[in-house]
């Protein structure tokens, strides 16, 4: 008997996705709850597990091609003896040219098993599938120490780690053949933008053609909250269970900031302006696919342990591909982080429909002038872009020069200054 596999709802205002791989292959054998797809949505990727144990029948839609929420997909047989299904329709033996890179390594998994005849390339998450390919290796190659011999995301990166520093061999054998003629090392390759990516790239052009953007800048003096965490990092660990980080702080003074100037804090919807009495932080991070921005909810009353463990369950989950359409909804301000990558500054863009966002730079060693000498600080560039629309100017220096101040004086935080 054949149950039928639906996309599942996606969340609020979602109706449709993208097929982003197909799991499971027609014939292979499939557990209840075991994801046989990965469906792009505009924000997040969605597993679409099995609803009943048995072999995966036909697959009804290719690779890169949009479904509706509810949509039949695929189909599986019950029970566990159907070793020759019936052949997939042509969907499934045309592949969208964006996933070639994907499925080039799969002729390899017959000829070079890894245990006990596992088939690691098709067994491989969505997360695990992209660290493969960003590092260019060959999954047959990779021992898996997750269940069944399953790779996981630890393995990919010791191996990546492990291996020889330049071999993207996989993604040259993908390329198709116009490369013939043309001159020995140049070559060109078309990927077609995911779902996520289109979506990412249309938000924020919208965000730069309806608000009237402004930036502005500020530099802040690191030392007093380096010294904070050098001194309280061992002993905060111990008792929370997570690392004390700068993200807390601006955090912390965000909300200070915001509950002088509510305006940054507010959006405009119509000829209206919304006013939030509490404070949801979307905060940027990278993800496979592209930037995300999950949100942490409530971070006004929340504690400096709280915020670090929020944002670092975002962070892994966003880095694994496990973030949920409830994650990425709503957020009223956006802290986006680029000193990581080692950015010194920056004119970060908006996230519609929220009017202000902070961006923080690296922290590097400077000449500034303190009572009257020339000494050497950790300074940061600090940049927050606004809706000029909403904001004044003078909001927006106060609210910077806010939160400037209560970094330089993390007292400023506690006592509520």
């Amino acid at each position: 008997m054949s149950t039928e596999v639906k996309v599942p709802t996606l969340g609020e205002s979602v109706t449709e996705a993208t097929i982003g791989e197909w799991l499971k292959k027609p014939g292979e054998a499939v557990a209840i709850d075991e994801p046989i797809a990965s469906l792009e949505t505009d924000k997040v990727a969605v597993e679409v597990p099995s609803p009943v144990a048995g072999v995966m029948g036909q697959q009804l839609a290719a690779v890169g091609d949009t479904v509706n929420v509810g949509a039949t997909i695929a189909t599986v047989e019950a029970g566990g003896a159907a070793a020759s299904p019936t052949p997939a329709p042509a969907a499934t033996a045309a592949p969208a040219p964006a996933k070639a890179e994907a499925a080039a390594p799969a002729p390899a998994v017959s000829a070079t098993p890894v245990g006990e005849g596992v088939d690691t390339v098709t067994t491989m998450s969505p997360a695990v599938r992209r660290l493969v390919l960003e590092h260019g290796l060959d999954p047959t190659k990779i021992q898996g120490s997750g269940k069944d011999g399953r790779l996981t995301k630890e393995d990919v990166l010791a191996a990546a780690n492990n291996a020889p520093a330049a071999s993207p061999a996989p993604a040259a054998a993908a390329t198709p053949a116009p490369a013939a003629s043309a001159a020995p090392g140049r070559h060109e390759e078309r990927v077609k933008m995911t779902r996520m990516r289109q979506t990412i790239a249309k938000r924020l052009k919208a965000a730069q053609d309806t608000a009237a953007m402004l930036t502005t800048f500020n530099d802040v003096d690191m030392s007093a909250v380096m010294a904070a965490r050098d001194k309280y990092r061992e002993s905060f660990e111990k008792k929370h269970g997570v690392r004390l980080g700068f993200m807390s702080f601006f955090t912390k003074a965000v909300s200070l900031a915001a509950h002088d100037i509510p305006a940054v804090n507010a959006r405009i919807d119509g000829d209206e302006i919304v006013y939030h009495d509490y404070l949801d932080v979307s905060v940027a991070v990278s993800a496979p696919n592209g930037l995300v921005v999950p949100v942490v909810r409530n971070a006004d009353s929340l504690s400096f342990a709280d915020i670090e463990k929020a944002i670092a369950d975002l962070g892994k989950r966003a880095k694994d591909g496990t973030l949920t359409m409830d994650d990425m909804t709503g957020g009223t301000f956006t802290i986006s982080n680029g000193g990581v990558f080692g950015g010194l500054m920056s004119t970060p863009i908006i996230n519609p429909p929220q009017s202000a966002v902070l961006g923080l730079h690296r922290i590097e060693d400077r000449p500034v002038v303190r009572n009257g000498e020339i000494v050497v600080r950790p300074m940061m560039y600090l940049a927050l872009s606004y809706d000029h629309r909403l904001i004044d100017g003078r909001e927006a220096v106060t609210f910077l020069k806010t939160i400037k101040e209560a970094i330089e004086d993390p007292t400023r935080l506690l006592i509520d200054l």
